[in-house]
């Protein structure tokens, strides 16, 4: 950051809170050896949370009046359920499918719910306890904010859509199809119709992954720009405007916020509905 007992610029905050606690310095643009810790720890941290939290609301379920909890969650079963039956009409798969749409949406909506933490609270914690345990002085806690993490997610995905494929149409039916949908089943479309089926699943798989990323990233932004207006403040008429402005800005995007995390799990869910339906359609 910035020398030593100074106070950082408005950029040297920002480029440092972009910073991602790593296993090793990253020596090219393209280092698959290199890996992002805090991503990896927060989203598997938040992944186990999110299953516990489904398996509470089965393990107390009740057939007579349900308490807030089980009804909530009963709530969000319902809704993936019905929008399952509405995308996949293959009442066996599904019994994966909706279970694993609602666990994909339980577990983006409580990474995608980091934001809402004060931006230096786990960083400054991470400032203490870090040089002790012989880590770096980086720490981002939203995964859902790193491209990796969302990438990885609709590789996931697509993984699951070629599953489906192949157990649906059969290997033989899949790569028929490969070479004979959109255009026709004609031996000198073969090739391009090969292409486009291709471009359309790096298409899906990239968009899918990128939206989530750069939502998410955006409103980290607008969090940490937040924060300096509240770093600013002083004991004069122009800082005491800046912290109250802090604390107005703060509250209303946080409100805002809460509709942003929570539709961008929706969308990501949805989405991942709607690549397993397509994956059982025959072109």
């Amino acid at each position: 950051m910035a020398a030593e007992g100074s106070a950082p610029t408005a950029g040297e905050y920002i480029v440092h809170h972009l910073q991602h606690l790593q296993n090793q310095k990253q020596t090219a643009v393209v280092d698959f050896s290199v890996f992002n810790l805090d991503s990896i720890f927060w989203a598997t941290l938040l992944g186990v949370v999110s299953c516990f939290v489904l398996y509470r609301a089965a393990a107390k379920a009740t057939s007579g009046v349900p308490g807030r909890f089980q009804a909530f969650v009963e709530l969000l079963v319902e809704m993936v359920d019905t929008q399952a039956k509405g995308i996949v009409h293959n009442a066996t798969s599904r019994k994966l499918v909706a279970p694993l749409a609602l666990t994909v949406f339980v577990w983006i909506f409580m990474m995608n719910a980091m934001d809402l933490l004060p931006v230096d609270l786990l960083p400054a914690i991470w400032h203490v306890a870090g040089p002790a345990m012989g880590a770096k002085d980086y720490m981002r806690v939203v995964p859902t904010a790193d491209l990796s993490v969302t990438m990885g997610l609709s590789l996931s995905v697509l993984l699951i859509c070629l599953f489906y494929n192949i157990k649906i149409k059969g290997f033989g039916g899949w790569v028929h199809e490969l070479f004979s949908a959109p255009f026709g089943d004609k031996f000198y479309l073969y090739p391009v119709n090969f292409t486009m089926q291709m471009i359309e699943f790096v298409a899906k798989t990239v968009s899918h992954g990128m939206r989530l990323f750069g939502n998410m990233y955006a409103g980290e932004l607008i969090f940490m720009l937040i924060a300096l207006m509240g770093g600013a403040w002083t004991l004069s008429a122009t800082g005491i405007a800046l912290a109250i402005g802090h604390i107005i800005a703060g509250s209303v995007w946080a409100i805002f916020h809460i509709l942003i995390i929570t539709l961008q799990a929706f969308v990501f869910m949805m989405l991942t509905l709607v690549y397993v339906g397509q994956a059982h359609d025959a072109h």
